[in-house]
């Protein structure tokens, strides 16, 4: 099953990503926390720390990726082309 539907990017998220180490993205409604830290562990090659999800008011499911290792998330966004 893909977990992982688009990394989300606003104002907002990219803060996180230099403050808190953090990616936010996007993922299937039904993908549990372990399906998304497995998916982003393997497409990206990363350790992840945490993730919290959330149900958007539009009915979307949103994760927030925190990695262990400092300066992950400013690396991986720029391997996907967020900055």
């Amino acid at each position: 099953m893909k977990a992982i539907k688009y990394p989300f990017v606003t104002e907002k998220a990219t803060l996180y990503i230099d403050d808190d180490n953090k990616l936010h993205f996007m993922v299937e409604i039904n993908a549990t926390k372990r399906e998304i830290r497995r998916e982003v562990e393997e497409l990206y090659d990363v350790d992840v720390r945490d993730i919290n999800t959330m149900i958007t008011s539009k009915g979307e499911k949103k994760a927030i990726v925190t990695f262990k290792e400092a300066g992950t998330a400013r690396e991986l966004a720029s391997r996907l082309g967020i900055f």
